[in-house]
Formats: structure tokens, C-alpha cells, sequence
């Protein structure tokens, strides 16, 4: 008989009329990683919100069925009743604070203390925090992800990728964790970096601690996972062990439907002789973690343009320094006009849009209603969706909900309604609504930074299909940043491979691996042949 850590039989959810999850089962066992896949709104986030006890699941009713650790019934309806029970979850989202430094936010809320008589006389909030302690615990912890930061390093300081560690850390130092949930851990991380984090992920399993692993990224869980379970539309697909199947039939039980051939753009090169709608000279962007400091490129009307390159190299602050989010330095010049003090306001009303990387951030308003995030930005600056009386205006409700429901409809936002918060949404469907909040302002210039972060592989094939159909009925221009580089090869006319904050070269599509893996690393193509040819 097998012998399971965790078991969760029977689960089901409604929220209203509206049923999330109908009678879910999922069964891990010890030194286990289990991979747990699915669609964006396939029921994974509300299953894990139950297991860790979230608040919107007790205040929406509660949920029906069944939670067993180590075989024995267990009632978790808050986040500590999760903790005290050995469950740790890594979010997709980052639940650190800024102003804090990396060894304050590993041991929040656990500071060890230091024996006082006023300790003694008060009890723990009169108590002194073992600053010492405190930072021994947290290198420990980092020692063991691997990172090589200093725990006095304050959080707002350190990259993206960085801060993922981080929040590993925080969780591996919680000394009766039995499992641990990774919520798309690798999706903001360099593919060395996730490297890494599988091969800790093994680690932790051999030591005894059993793993959930949420993700998109169906390789790595050919490479790392045990078991698969797979969610689609609330419902429990199928369970195997990873040797029973394969990339193909894993992606076809959570699309439910046969794969198609590989997403391929129809036309490559646009119009040479083009007029440039975006051109940058020695553009240079103050963003931390992302810094660039001298960047020229030239983007042609009605062209699909990437931005690629390493975490940390400067792609990401491109879009952001040209949108006015991070200050900047060089010239910008849209449609052939120059842009003097750049504001996000100023280059909005030239026509521009963004969908942001940061999708809570700067992206959305997480507690208004879908149709309310999606005509906002569209209300301010172009003072559409409002009725006039005289000197007065009003929101015209009934054409902002037939907006909605015409890119609900055309992006698969998996959602109630157009009135649901955004909040509720999962994490893909979160930034299909910025894209649809991007597009109702009808720009002629659309940015967009990592489009499928955290996304399915059927709503990533949706989305990028959606982006070239704007492009070639439209004539939009696109620039895309994307650390996935096959997605952009698959869109994009051109590719500019950003290395240590400069353009190392502008590639096409259809230029070799080699080209791209020696720009990456900030080598120049022509030379690094031309070197071996020379030694050959």
C-alpha cells in the first residue's frame, strides 16, 4: 500500500454559482517531486490556496473535501496552521519587502532572540533580536540555494532571478518543513539559473522533503519530476509517473485537444524601406538589476522587433526607459520625432502602449473589475468610454462591458465575467488582461516585456498568434522583450541580443543557434568565427 505525505481527496470549490474545482485529488509522496500542471484557470492556485489555508478561500465559503498529512486529517484555514503542518510555498509573485534586507526577510516573523532581563520580565516583544544569529541563519540558508549575495544586502537591491533565491531561502530555513510548493519557480530566472534550481530541487527531495511543482516549462519537468498530475477546466486529468509519458501527451491532456504544428509568423522582414517608428541613440536606462548603458537601435514601421538577451544584461529596461518608468539618458525618437522629457503620459499620447513584466507592480489594478482595468488607461488619456454633459462626464458602463467582452472572447481570458476582480484571476490570465488593457488604447507602438511569463502552453500559442494578426491586418508596430527566445524567433523580423547593457548584434530569425549563443555571451559572431577558422 502506498504511503502518501500529503492527501487531498474530494476537493471542491465554488465561489457563487461558479464551481473552480469538482472533486480534485492530489496524492504526493515522501522525496517526491510532483509536477502539477494545467491551463492557466485549470484550478492549480485555488488548490494550492487551500492547502496553504489563504484567506479567499475561508472567506468565500470554505471548500468541500478532504486534507491528510502523514495519513493523519488535518484542518488548515490559515496560513500558520500551514506552517505549523510542514507546508512551505515559494509564490510566483514575491511576498518579500523592499526595504528590508536579504537576512530580515529570510527570518521575518522567526527573528531568533537574544536572553535580556527585559526579555525575561516582558516575553518576546520586549525581547532584543539576535542580529548575529540572524545573519549566521541566513547565510546558512543561502549556502544551501547556492547564492553568493551578502545577507545584509537589502532586497529593492538585487535582481529578479535574485530575488527568487531569496524567497527559497526563506523557506528552507523553516527547520519542520515537510513540503514545499514552487509556484512557477524557474520563470523568471536565466536558464543557468534555473539549472540550478532543479538540481537543489532534487536535493531538498532526497533529503526527505516532499515537492509540488507548478510550471509551464513541461522540459524541466521531463528532468526533474517524479509524478505528473494534470488539472484541466477544475477537473483531475490524470496522475502517472514521469516514465510513463512524454512532453507531446502531457500538453495534449491539459489543452485537451491534439498539438498542432509548431506557431510559425507567415511573413518575415517587413518593408525594408520602412520609415523607423522607434530609433534609440546611446539610450542608456537607470533601472536597477537592468541597467543599459548605451543602446542603438532602430525599429521600422509595421515591424515585429525583439529584444533578447541574459537576466540581468539590460533588455528588460529598455521598454521600461523608453515608457519613462526608469530614468534615462540619450536620445528617443518616435515616428522620426524627438522626445524630450520622457514621461509615461507624454509617450502614451504618441501613440504608444506597454505591457509591463511587472504585471502587480505597475500592470494592474488587482482589486477593480476586469472591464474597469482593461478601459482605464484608454479613459485617461484618450478620454474614451465617457459620456459628455455639458462640463461634466460619465463612464458609458455599458460600451466599457461590451469592450471587455470582446477581448475576454478574443484573448480566452478565463474568467466569471467582465465584473470579477483581477485579484481572482490566476497569473496568466493577469496578463492577458494588461495585453487587452494595452490594446484598447489602439496604439500604433506596442511594447510588450515577457508576454508569456507564467503563461500555458495553449494560451502562449493564442497570445503570440494574436500579436502577429495585430501586426500584419494593423500594421502595429511590436517590439517584444523575451527571454524566450524561441518564442521570438517564431514572431519576430528582427532581434537585437542585449549583453552587459549594449546591443552585441541584430540577428534574423532564422540565424544559427551558434550566432545567438555567441551574442549572448557577449562574444561578436563574425570575430568568434573568424578566430577559429584562423586556429583551425
Amino acid at each position: 500500500m502506498d504511503t502518501y505525505l500529503l492527501e487531498m481527496r474530494h476537493i471542491t470549490k465554488r465561489y457563487g454559482e461558479n464551481t473552480v474545482l469538482k472533486d480534485m485529488e492530489l496524492l504526493v509522496k515522501p522525496h517526491e517531486i510532483h509536477a502539477l500542471l494545467g491551463e492557466n484557470g485549470a484550478g492549480k492556485s485555488t488548490l494550492m490556496n487551500i492547502l496553504f489555508g489563504m484567506p479567499v478561500i475561508q472567506d468565500s465559503g470554505g471548500f468541500e473535501g478532504e486534507i491528510r498529512m502523514e495519513g493523519k486529517p488535518v484542518q488548515i484555514d490559515t496560513p500558520i496552521k500551514a506552517m505549523e503542518a510542514g507546508i512551505g510555498m515559494v509564490h510566483q509573485e514575491f511576498m518579500m519587502i523592499p526595504g528590508f534586507t536579504i537576512a530580515e526577510n529570510i527570518k521575518l516573523n522567526r527573528e531568533p532572540l537574544k536572553s535580556s532581563l527585559m526579555g525575561r520580565l516582558g516575553g518576546r516583544y520586549l525581547s532584543v533580536i539576535d542580529f548575529d544569529q540572524m545573519g549566521q541563519d541566513a547565510r546558512a540558508a543561502l549556502d544551501q540555494v547556492g547564492m553568493d549575495v551578502n545577507e545584509q544586502t537589502l532586497m529593492d537591491r538585487l535582481p529578479v532571478g535574485h530575488m527568487q533565491f531569496v524567497e527559497i531561502s526563506r523557506e528552507i530555513d523553516k527547520k519542520n518543513v515537510k513540503l514545499l510548493v514552487f509556484d512557477e519557480p524557474t520563470a523568471v530566472l536565466t536558464e543557468s539559473e534555473a539549472q540550478v534550481l532543479l538540481q537543489i530541487m532534487r536535493k531538498l527531495a532526497d533529503s526527505g522533503i516532499a515537492i509540488i511543482f507548478i510550471t509551464h516549462r513541461l522540459d524541466e519537468v521531463m528532468e526533474v519530476a517524479d509524478q505528473v498530475t494534470v488539472f484541466r477546466d477544475g477537473e483531475l486529468v490524470g496522475s502517472m509517473p514521469i516514465g510513463e509519458t512524454d512532453t507531446v501527451k502531457i500538453a495534449e491532456m491539459m489543452i485537451g485537444r491534439k498539438m498542432g504544428e509548431p506557431f510559425e509568423k507567415s511573413k518575415v522582414g517587413g518593408d525594408e524601406n520602412a520609415p523607423f517608428a522607434v530609433e534609440l541613440k546611446n539610450f542608456a536606462v537607470d533601472m536597477p538589476g537592468e541597467k543599459t548603458k548605451s543602446i542603438s537601435i532602430q525599429v521600422k514601421k509595421g515591424e515585429i522587433f525583439g529584444l533578447a538577451g541574459l537576466a540581468g544584461q539590460g533588455k528588460i529596461s529598455i521598454a521600461n526607459g523608453i515608457m519613462g518608468i526608469f530614468p534615462s539618458e540619450g536620445e528617443l525618437f518616435i515616428n522620426g520625432e524627438a522626445i524630450s522629457k520622457i514621461t509615461p503620459q507624454k509617450i502614451l499620447e504618441k501613440g504608444c502602449a506597454f505591457v509591463s513584466e511587472d504585471r502587480k507592480g505597475t500592470g494592474l489594478l488587482l482589486d477593480n473589475s476586469i472591464e474597469d482595468n482593461i478601459a482605464i488607461a484608454a479613459m485617461k488619456v484618450q478620454k474614451k468610454y465617457l459620456r459628455q454633459f455639458g462640463f461634466f462626464s460619465q463612464t458609458d458602463k455599458a460600451k466599457i462591458r461590451s469592450h471587455a467582452q470582446e477581448l475576454i472572447q478574443a484573448l480566452d481570458i478565463r474568467c466569471t465575467g467582465p465584473s470579477q476582480y483581477t485579484r481572482r484571476l490566476s497569473g496568466g490570465n493577469q496578463q492577458k488582461v494588461c495585453v487587452a488593457r494595452a490594446l484598447t488604447l489602439e496604439p500604433d507602438i506596442l511594447l510588450v516585456s515577457e508576454p508569456t511569463r507564467g503563461i500555458d502552453i495553449g494560451a502562449k500559442r493564442l497570445l503570440m498568434e494574436y500579436l502577429v494578426r495585430l501586426n500584419q491586418e494593423r500594421g502595429m508596430t511590436i517590439i517584444i522583450t523575451s527571454s524566450e527566445l524561441a518564442e521570438l524567433r517564431a514572431v519576430c523580423d528582427r532581434i537585437a541580443i542585449v549583453f552587459d547593457g549594449r546591443v552585441a548584434g541584430v540577428l534574423p530569425p532564422d540565424a544559427s543557434d551558434r550566432e545567438y549563443g555567441l551574442y549572448m555571451m557577449g562574444y561578436d559572431a563574425g570575430e568568434k568565427e573568424r578566430s577559429v577558422a584562423e586556429h583551425e
